[in-house]
């Protein structure tokens, strides 16, 4: 199962999952709200053209994305389910694919060049698909070679990071899904990728217990690898204004680096349990970690501290 359950849209508002439901916490309040019960019958309260109107029962959601006022949640049968956190119900509901092998591995929400909102899906069936949330409808679909595992739109939108099943990512034009370069040097398949603010620095995840940081101006090699202990790495966030980049395992570490000075300094958190997800708050002011476990279950908040060096800035 692949780890991005958990996502902040601000230092104090988190979404994560909680069994079969979605739920808000407050950590001004220090309380949680349910957002979306997947448990049951979930349909779409408007009728879009491409909706699934019959909705969707017992959706196991592998992965999510939260952004502004959007919320969308992947599923292991490739259910996609969109829900505005204004509105009740939920707006849109689709299937991506019918596919035997059709978890929705990851979702990135994002803005068009034109304004709209978007959001980018990637499959195991091989898929990425895009699409736009005024129409309620898919505008683009790009197959690769072999599941992918997880998509990064670059900050201008231009391209694609795309990572999977292979050992080899791909850099891609978003608006064509063609190839423009191969990215060598993983030994296993691939899990996550994320971008630097700054459109030139991105890294991607591996199997092979790393990640690889590239600079898009020379892909011949990547610039840093950073090593995990135990797991493959799963996730991989930035902060908004690029000075740190995040990376978690499978279970039990997330690590923090400099990224503001070439990723040479890092601060493990070591903590026992399954990980869920990890996201920074836009402010950079906290970073979120989930703790899958079905008695124990739980989210840590850690905190930025400014009055000492780097590696004293996340407790």
């Amino acid at each position: 199962m692949l780890r991005n359950l958990v996502w902040s849209t601000s230092k104090h508002d988190v979404y994560l999952m909680s069994h079969f439901s979605i739920v808000h916490w407050s950590s001004l309040s220090s309380k949680r709200t349910e957002v979306l019960d997947v448990s049951g019958h979930v349909a779409p309260c408007e009728k879009h053209p491409g909706n699934l109107l019959e909705g969707f029962t017992q959706t196991q959601v592998s992965t999510l994305a939260v952004r502004d006022n959007l919320l969308i949640a992947g599923g292991f049968q490739g259910e996609l389910i969109c829900k505005y956190l204004d509105q009740p119900g939920v707006s849109f509901c689709s299937r991506t694919t019918y596919d035997e092998n059709a978890i929705t591995n990851a979702v990135e929400i994002y803005n068009s060049p034109s304004g709209g909102i978007h959001f980018m899906a990637s499959n195991n069936d091989c898929g990425v698909r895009d699409f736009d949330m005024e129409r309620f409808q898919l505008s683009k679909h790009f197959s690769f070679p072999w599941p992918v595992n997880h998509t990064s739109l670059s900050p201008d939108g231009k391209l694609l990071v795309i990572v999977g099943d292979n050992p080899e990512g791909i850099l891609v034009d978003s608006q064509t899904g063609k190839a423009i370069m191969p990215l060598c040097g993983h030994l296993d398949f691939s899990f996550a990728s994320a971008w630097h603010p700054d459109g030139r620095i991105f890294a991607t995840g591996n199997q092979d217990k790393t990640c690889r940081v590239w600079d898009v101006r020379n892909l011949s090699k990547s610039v840093a690898v950073l090593k995990g202990n135990l797991g493959a790495i799963r996730s991989i966030r930035f902060t908004s204004d690029g000075n740190f980049m995040a990376m978690a395992e499978p279970a039990d570490f997330v690590h923090v680096y400099d990224a503001k000075n070439g990723f040479e300094k890092e601060q493990e958190i070591d903590f026992f349990g399954e990980i869920s997800g990890m996201t920074f708050s836009p402010d950079t002011e906290a970073l979120f970690i989930g703790v899958w476990d079905r008695t124990y279950g739980s989210l840590l908040q850690y905190n930025r501290c400014r009055n000492y060096t780097y590696l004293d800035t996340l407790l």
